[in-house]
């Protein structure tokens, strides 16, 4: 039975790993609070308090990796208020004194297409990166790291953004004035299929690859947005007057490579 490391069983992690468990693989996962040591351990997930920081590692982080050989590591960039630390730095920290050392030999990095910027462009992966944001930023210099690793194979996924579970993209919006970009192409994608594709990367080895992910339905913010809270009786956002548009985020490659049939594409 193969075994696999999730580092954070958040909002994806933790039905990414009862997922798993379902097909037959055995799974570590790691949470950053006591209190829900017990949630998962309920859902068959060996469990363990592992937290991250620039200069440590807090948690029995030795038997988390013990004979895994896949490690998902899916934490975001905690880059604001009092305890915001580096990134990269906490990364870096994890895989050199604990990586390095252990039975790892495939890692995947959940990252996001805000690595590319906003400029009003396709995107494909072989756009260059320009990223915009301090997040965005991050998540390069911790890509380019881990691509950089001899002791096993780095697949880097790119997330557009994430709905689905308790995340309503109709919620998100609604009621807001003077929202900019209206005519900016949404890239989502719903959890359903962020799980699906990264089992799919799993089975079939598809390691050493960089690749995007976001439904293949983009219609405008404004549109997509005023549409989703008029069906739910919700205030109406209202947008800028302005042609202001933005990326859009072509995942072809995911299609023909991985061979990838998207679970949610206009019911997102």
């Amino acid at each position: 039975m193969q075994q696999i490391s999730i580092l954070g069983c958040g909002w994806l992690g933790l039905p990414l790993a009862e997922h798993l468990i379902k097909k037959g693989y055995r799974i570590k996962g790691s949470t950053t609070s006591s209190h829900r040591i017990a949630e998962l351990e309920s859902k068959a997930i060996e469990a363990f308090i592992i937290e991250l920081f620039a200069d440590k590692i807090s948690g029995d982080y030795k038997s988390f990796l013990q004979n895994s050989q896949t490690l998902i590591i899916d934490i975001p960039p905690k880059l604001r208020g009092d305890n915001a630390v580096s990134f990269v730095s906490k990364i870096k920290r994890f895989i050199e004194k604990a990586v390095l050392n252990s039975s790892i030999e495939k890692v995947l990095l959940i990252s996001s297409t805000s690595v590319y910027g906003e400029e009003a462009i396709i995107v494909t992966e072989e756009t260059p990166e320009k990223p915009e944001t301090l997040s965005g930023k991050e998540l390069l210099e911790t890509e380019l790291f881990l691509q950089q690793q001899e002791a096993f194979k780095t697949t880097i996924l790119r997330f557009g953004g994430l709905i689905g579970g308790n995340r309503n993209p109709a919620k998100s919006l609604s009621g807001k004035t003077n929202i900019a970009t209206p005519n900016a192409p949404i890239n989502l994608i719903h959890q359903d299929d962020c799980i699906g594709i990264i089992t799919a990367i799993i089975e079939q080895n598809f390691w050493g690859k960089k690749i995007n992910a976001s439904t293949p339905f983009h219609p405008t913010r404004k549109e997509y947005y005023t549409a989703k809270a008029t069906a739910l009786g919700l205030p109406l956002p209202e947008f800028e007057e302005n042609e202001a548009s933005g990326k859009l985020i072509d995942s072809s490659k995911l299609i023909l490579e991985l061979g990838y049939e998207f679970l949610v594409v206009e019911g997102i």
